[in-house]
Order: structure tokens, then sequence, then C-alpha cells
């Protein structure tokens, strides 16, 4: 056989779902894995047989209910994707809410993968150093800092004391941001960088330890590539 790597994809996700169809006409119910690859399947098959993308995705949705498969995995599969070849090519198809409810309400369980705190309050990076800066944004556009950023090397029109901030990072939580605004004075708070410290790529000033304080050569480096400075200024 002469099979393209999507002909494999294909291949491997109707076993998949033969396996799953095998275990349901057993009476066993079906796994997050096994549900999906059978609607997934499922849709493929009904597009190869003609039907529309709206078509397809209806039938996604009508193969499995609660009944059908193990406890949360409902909850936990939410949606099914899957590209399908149509009759006017390769499209992508978007199965929405791929499980139906089941002839009798599920008893309420844990959330697979359900997040359950302890009381109280988190504090985020506790014991690190912090400071505070003040940051004016020159250019004429947006600009969006993420959380794990080396404030250090942030766009070039944003204006602040660079020294202090070396080895430093947005004192938020991973994965948020702080938006500069085009003409905007805004106060910032930092805390320092966890582990080895060692900063590799961003805007590819530092790529060292940043343990220390940032070296004469380094600055000067900075201002050469256009980022602006207010020594001093926090």
């Amino acid at each position: 056989m002469h099979l393209t790597p999507k002909d494999e994809d294909r291949l491997l996700l109707f076993l998949a779902a033969e396996l799953a169809r095998k275990h349901r006409s057993a009476g066993l119910a079906l796994s997050y894995a096994e549900a999906r690859a059978l609607i997934a399947d499922e849709v493929v098959e009904a597009a190869r047989a003609g039907a529309s993308v709206a078509g397809a995705a209806a039938h996604g949705a009508t193969v499995l209910t609660d009944d059908d498969v193990l406890p949360g995995v409902r909850s936990l599969l939410g949606s099914v994707q899957v590209e399908a070849f149509f009759a006017d090519g390769q499209k992508l198809v978007t199965v929405h809410d791929a499980i139906g409810p089941g002839r009798t309400p599920a008893e309420p369980t844990v959330t697979p993968g359900e997040i359950l705190p302890c009381d109280g309050e988190l504090e985020l990076n506790a014991g690190r150093e912090v400071a505070t800066v003040v940051v004016d944004n020159t250019g004429d556009r947006p600009i969006q800092v993420g959380s794990h950023f080396h404030f250090f090397e942030v766009n070039r029109a944003l204006r602040f004391d660079r020294a202090v901030t070396f080895g430093m990072r947005l004192d938020i939580p991973s994965g948020t941001a702080v938006r500069f605004e085009p003409g905007e004075q805004q106060e910032v708070s930092l805390t320092s960088y966890g582990g080895e410290r060692t900063v590799i790529g961003q805007n590819d000033v530092t790529n060292a330890d940043t343990s220390g304080t940032p070296g004469p050569e380094l600055m000067a480096r900075m201002r050469d590539l256009g980022f602006l400075d207010a020594p001093g200024r926090i």
C-alpha cells in the first residue's frame, strides 16, 4: 500500500473506533479516548457517505449518550473536532456537546481534572524579592506583557528604570498579562525569577544568569538596541 500520513491517521482513528464499538457491543462503558474516537469516526464516515458539514456534525451528536460512557467522560469530553473529506474538499467539523444526556440523570461525581482548593488563601511568589516601577508606553499602540517575560527586556517603547528590573517578571498569576495603552503611565509590581534564574531568548538581550545586576556592557547594549531607559526613576 502507498499510504500518506493522512491515510495512516485515518486508519488509526478507525482502529480506535472499532475497539470502542466492540466494547460498546459487549456492554462496556466507553473511556474518554474510545468515545472521542467513535464520534470522530462516525463524522468522517458520514462525510464520506455524502452528508453536509452540518449533517455530519448533527450525526456525530447522536452517537453516544451519558449511558454509554464511564462517569465523568461526558463533562470531560465537551466538543469533538475532526477533519473530514466532503464533495467540495476537506473541512473541519465541530460536534458541540458531543455526548448527550442519558435516560437516567447521572449521579453527581467529581469532575475529572477538577481542582479542589483547600481553605484559606494562596500567597503567590511568597518570599521572593519584589520591586515596583513606573512604566510609560511611549509608542502608538497597546503593548501587552506576559507574566513570565523578563521585564528588563520588554518592548523598546516602554520607558522605565531597566536596571531595577533585571532578573524580574510581573508579580501576577501565571498565564496572565498586563496591558499598557499608548501614552499611558502605569505602576507595576515585579518579582524575581525562581529556579536557576537563567533567561534565554525572549528579546535576545540577556541570555545569561540574572541572579546578579546588569553590567555596564549590557546596559550599553540595551541603549544601542533602542530600549528606552529611565535610570533612577522607580
